[in-house]
C-alpha cells in the first residue's frame, strides 16, 4: 500500500536530545524504519550475502583436518584459522585479542562505526534478514504501524505467527551455527540426531541460544547496539573530526525548507535540504542524522540512498548526506592520516610482529617439570635423587612419540618411573614421574638448575628447565673452600 503524507511526518520536528528509542517518560519508542533502497543497499546485500555464508559455511570448513574457527570455552580447546591453541599458549591469545581491539580501534578512527552497519552479525542479521521478512510478510513501515495498531483479528494474527514462526526458525539455525563454532560440528550433529537425555547440556545450551537469538531479533532489536554494545560508547572516544562518518552536509543543506513549485534554491535563499525527514523515516535506530554524529548511528548508510533519491527527483546534487569527516565538510579538505592514526598504526605493527615472532618460534609440544610436591631429595647409593611430575601437552592434531634427554648437567642421570614409550596422543595431555639423579660429589650447590631437551625422531621440538635441591652441607662446604 502506498504511503500517504500523514505517514511520512510522524516523526517531531525537534532536536533531540535523548536517546531516540526512549520517549519523555522512559518508555519504549518503538522503530519503524521504512524499507530502504538504493546503490549503497544494494551493496550491502552483496556485502552481507557474503559474510553470512562465511558465517554458516564456517563450521564445515576445515584446514589440514582443523577447523577454520573453534572457541570451546568449555574443554579450553582453540583453534583460530586452523591453528590450535591451548590454555599454556595464554599469552598468543592475549596478544590476538589486543591486536584486534587495536586494530578495531583504528579502524574506527579512520571510518568511524561503519563496523556496526557493514559486518557486524548484530546488524547484519537484524537490517538484513529479520526486517526483510517482516516487510515481506507485513509491509513498509505505515502498513506495520497500521497492524499492530488494529484489534486482534484474523489477519493480524496470521501475519504475526507467521513472522514469529519463521522468526524462531532463523533462530534455531543460528543457535546451531553459533554452537558449532563452540563445541565443534560433529558435538551438533550427535545433539541433534540422538536422544535429548544423552546430551542434556548440549540440547539446553541450544534452547537457551535460540531464546536468545529470537528474543534479540524479535523485540530487542536496535537496543543491542545503543544500550548494550559498548562500542557505541566507545565511538564517543575515539572519534575524531577527521574520522569518516555518515554525514549531513550542513553548509549546503542549511537552512531547510520544504520543497516549492517554480522556485529554486537560489531564489529562495535555502539550503538543498527540503526537510523531507526520509533520512529520519528510513533509519533503523529512529534518529535524525542532521543533527549531527549520534551514538545510535550504526553508519548503515541508509539515510544516504534516501536522500540521494530526493536530491535526483528535485534536480539537485547528490551527496547531501554522505561518507565524510567534520573537518572535510568544514574545510573542503579530507585528511585520513594525523597524529592519532601514525600512533595506532605503529602499535598495531609492533604488535602484528610480536604475535608473527611468537607464532613462528611456537612449539607443538609443550613440557613442564616440576617436583613432586611434599618430597625434598633421598641419598642412593653416592647420587642424589630428586622426584619430579612431567606434564605433556600435545598442540597438535597428531600423535607424537617424544624422547626426553638431560643436556645440563653431563653427569646426571633421568629414569623413567613407568618405563614406558612417551606417546602424546593428538590434542591430549600425558603426565609422567621422572627420577632425576646427581653425582653427590658433583653438587656444588644447595639448588641447581637442570636442563633437558625434549626430541621427536631426533629433532629438538622444546626444552625444558627443573630445579634440583641438593644437600645443603655440600654447598656450606664448597662455600668454605
Amino acid at each position: 500500500m502506498a504511503e500517504t503524507s500523514e505517514d511520512l511526518y510522524l516523526y517531531e520536528d525537534e532536536f533531540r536530545n535523548s536517546i531516540a528509542t526512549v520517549d519523555e517518560k522512559g518508555k519504549r519508542v518503538w522503530v519503524y524504519p521504512k524499507k530502504p533502497s538504493g546503490r549503497l543497499h544494494n551493496l550491502r546485500i552483496i556485502v552481507t550475502t557474503f559474510l553470512l555464508s562465511l558465517l554458516f559455511a564456517g563450521p564445515f570448513i576445515s584446514i589440514g583436518g582443523r577447523p577454520l574457527l573453534l572457541l570451546n570455552f568449555f574443554e579450553r580447546r582453540f583453534v583460530i584459522f586452523g591453528v590450535p591453541f591451548w590454555p599454556q599458549d595464554f599469552v598468543l591469545l592475549a596478544i590476538t585479542l589486543i591486536t584486534f581491539f587495536v586494530f578495531i580501534i583504528l579502524f574506527t578512527v579512520v571510518f568511524g562505526r561503519i563496523w556496526c552497519g557493514w559486518m557486524c552479525p548484530q546488524t547484519l542479521f537484524m537490517e538484513m534478514v529479520f526486517r526483510k521478512i517482516e516487510y515481506w510478510i507485513e509491509g513498509d513501515a505505515p502498513a506495520q504501524r497500521r497492524l499492530d495498531a488494529m484489534p486482534v483479528n484474523f489477519e493480524k494474527i496470521r501475519k504475526k505467527f507467521l513472522k514469529h514462526v519463521v522468526f524462531l526458525s532463523i533462530a534455531i539455525l543460528i543457535a546451531h551455527t553459533a554452537m558449532a563454532y563452540l563445541i565443534g560440528v560433529h558435538e551438533v550433529e550427535k545433539i541433534i540426531t540422538q536422544s535429548p537425555s544423552e546430551h542434556l547440556a548440549g540440547f539446553i545450551g541450544l534452547a537457551a541460544f535460540t531464546g536468545i537469538f529470537y528474543l534479540n531479533f524479535a523485540k530487542f532489536r536496535e537496543q543491542a547496539c545503543i544500550a548494550v554494545c559498548p562500542y557505541g560508547r566507545l565511538q564517543g572516544v575515539l572519534l575524531v573530526k577527521n574520522s569518516i562518518v555518515v554525514a549531513y552536509d550542513w553548509l549546503r543543506g542549511e537552512p531547510r525548507t520544504r520543497l516549492k513549485k517554480n522556485l529554486t534554491t537560489k531564489e529562495a535563499k535555502t539550503g538543498d535540504c527540503i526537510d523531507c525527514k526520509l533520512c529520519v523515516h528510513v533509519c533503523p535506530t529512529g534518529i535524525d542524522i542532521r543533527n549531527g554524529t549520534q551514538l545510535e548511528c550504526v553508519n548503515c548508510t541508509a539515510c544516504i540512498d534516501a536522500c540521494d533519491e530526493v536530491m535526483v527527483k528535485v534536480g539537485r546534487p547528490t551527496g547531501l548526506i554522505r561518507l565524510a569527516s567534520y573537518n572535510s565538510i568544514k574545510d573542503g579538505i579530507q585528511k585520513v592520516l594525523n597524529a592519532r592514526v601514525i600512533g595506532y598504526c605503529v602499535v598495531l605493527t609492533a604488535l602484528l610482529s610480536a604475535l608473527t615472532f611468537l607464532l613462528v618460534t611456537r612449539s607443538d609440544v609443550k613440557v613442564t617439570a616440576l617436583k613432586v610436591p611434599g618430597t625434598l631429595y633421598q641419598r642412593d647409593g653416592g647420587f642424589v635423587t630428586n622426584l619430579y611430575n612431567f606434564e605433556f601437552v600435545n598442540k597438535t592434531f597428531e600423535d607424537k612419540k617424544l624422547e626426553l634427554k638431560i643436556e645440563e648437567p653431563l653427569s646426571a642421570e633421568l629414569k623413567n618411573v613407568d618405563g614406558k614409550d612417551l606417546i602424546i596422543p593428538a590434542e591430549g595431555l600425558v603426565k609422567r614421574v621422572y627420577f632425576i639423579k646427581i653425582p653427590e660429589s658433583e653438587i656444588a650447590n644447595a639448588r641447581i638448575v637442570v636442563k633437558l631437551k625434549v626430541f621427536e625422531n631426533g629433532s629438538l621440538v622444546e626444552t625444558v628447565k627443573a630445579k634440583f635441591i641438593g644437600p645443603v652441607h655440600q654447598a656450606s662446604d664448597a662455600k668454605r673452600n
